[in-house]
C-alpha cells in the first residue's frame, strides 16, 4: 500500500533537513504549506509523465433512446404533444418525418414541448419521433483517452476515429452519412458518436484518470487534501520530485537531486506495465494465407 501523505512529507521533511510536521493538512508554519502545494505539483506533472497502469481505466455504457409522438409544421421549430419530455436534454439527435440529418434538440422547453435545430420539411401531427442520444459525457475523472480501445461491442467492431472536424460535417451534411461502423469524435466535453441508435448499443472505451490520489476509503481525488490521503505513484518518485521542487523553489544547485529523481522515474516508469519480446529476426506466420504458402502459379488447382 502506498504511503500516506503525512508519512511521504515526512520522509521529504526528513531528508531535507527542515523541521517535521506531526499534521499537514491545515498547518500554519509556511515551509509545511509550500511542501504540500509541490507535492501536489508533483502528482499534477507526473500525469503527463507516462501512462501509468492504475490511471488506465475503462468506460462502458449503453445507447440511451426514447421513441414518442409529436406535432410539428415547416414553419416551427418546436414540437409539441410530447406525451413526456423527462429525460430528454440538448445531447439528443431528432430523427422524424421531414426532419434534416443532423437535427438535434436545442431546448427542452415544457414536459410536452422541445425546441430542435432545424425547420421540418413536413408538417405532421402526432407522428412518431425517435430521440437518439449521440452526446455522451465523460466520466468524472477524465483526463485523455486512450487510441484504439473505442468498441462497439455489441457487434463486435472497432468504431471510427476519432474523425476530424471536415470528416464529421461530412458525416453530418453529406449524401452518404451512414454506414456499418460507427464513428466517433471527441466533442466539447463529450464522447460523440455517428450514427445514433434506437435501441440499447453497448459502447465502451478506455481513459486516462486524472484521479492520482485517493482517500482513506477508496474515493478518487485530483489532489492530497487530508494527512491520510494515498496516491497511485511510487513512493521514492514523490519524495524525490517534491525535494527537487523544492530546492528550485529555493533557487539551491539540483543537478545531484535531478539525476536522482530522472533515474527513479524511468526505472518505476519501466517497472509500471509489462512488455512484448520483440525479436531481431521475425518470421511470418503460416497460418493465414500469405506469401509463403501461395503457389507461384496453378491457383485453385
Amino acid at each position: 500500500m502506498s504511503s500516506t501523505m503525512l508519512q511521504l512529507v515526512t520522509q521529504a521533511t526528513n531528508e531535507l533537513g527542515v523541521p517535521t510536521p506531526t499534521s499537514v493538512a491545515g498547518n500554519s508554519n509556511q515551509d509545511v504549506i509550500q511542501i504540500l502545494a509541490l507535492m501536489n505539483a508533483s502528482g499534477y506533472e507526473l500525469l503527463r509523465k507516462a501512462d501509468w497502469r492504475e490511471l488506465t481505466k475503462a468506460k462502458t455504457f449503453f445507447t440511451e433512446y426514447t421513441t414518442t409522438t409529436g406535432t410539428y409544421t415547416t414553419s416551427s421549430l418546436q414540437i409539441t404533444g410530447i406525451p413526456s419530455t423527462a429525460g430528454l436534454d440538448t445531447t439528443f439527435m431528432v430523427v422524424g418525418t421531414g426532419f434534416p440529418n443532423a437535427t438535434f434538440i436545442s431546448s427542452v422547453d415544457s414536459a410536452t414541448a422541445v425546441t430542435v435545430s432545424q425547420y421540418s420539411t413536413s408538417a405532421v401531427t402526432g407522428g412518431t419521433i425517435y430521440f437518439q442520444k449521440v452526446k455522451y459525457a465523460f466520466p468524472d475523472d477524465y483526463d485523455a483517452i486512450v487510441p484504439r480501445t473505442q468498441w462497439d461491442k455489441s457487434k463486435h467492431w472497432e468504431m471510427l476515429g476519432p474523425e476530424d472536424a471536415q470528416q464529421w460535417e461530412w458525416l453530418l451534411s453529406g449524401y452518404i452519412a451512414t454506414g456499418p461502423r460507427i464513428r466517433w469524435r471527441l466533442y466539447g466535453n463529450y464522447f460523440q458518436i455517428w450514427p445514433g441508435f434506437s435501441n440499447a448499443e453497448s459502447l465502451g472505451y478506455e481513459y486516462r484518470s486524472n484521479g492520482w490520489a485517493l482517500s482513506a476509503g477508496g474515493t478518487v481525488k485530483t489532489s492530497f487534501t487530508v494527512d491520510t490521503d494515498t496516491c497511485i505513484y511510487p513512493d521514492r518518485v514523490m519524495v524525490l520530485m517534491t525535494k527537487l521542487k523544492y530546492f528550485q523553489a529555493k533557487g539551491f544547485d539540483t543537478t545531484a537531486l535531478y539525476r536522482d529523481y530522472l533515474t527513479e522515474l524511468e526505472t518505476c516508469i519501466a517497472q509500471d506495465t509489462s512488455a512484448a519480446n520483440l525479436s531481431f529476426a521475425p518470421r511470418p506466420g503460416n497460418i493465414l494465407i500469405g506469401y509463403d504458402n501461395i503457389p507461384d502459379s496453378g491457383y485453385g488447382r
